[in-house]
């Protein structure tokens, strides 16, 4: 049993001192950058003509 909760004091300690940004956070701003991108792309060549 001593065993397990230090263990699990170990783990809990590692996680609140990692902090930084939220990985989904960084992945849902990556996305939405890229899907901007993407709509400026189709509205840029949208009323082209085919070469």
């Amino acid at each position: 049993m001593l065993i397990n909760q230090t263990a699990l004091a170990v783990v809990t300690a590692a996680e609140e001192a990692e902090g930084g940004i939220n990985p989904w956070v960084v992945g849902g701003g990556a996305l939405a950058i890229l899907l901007l991108l993407l709509i400026g792309v189709i509205a840029f060549g949208g009323g082209r003509e085919h070469s």
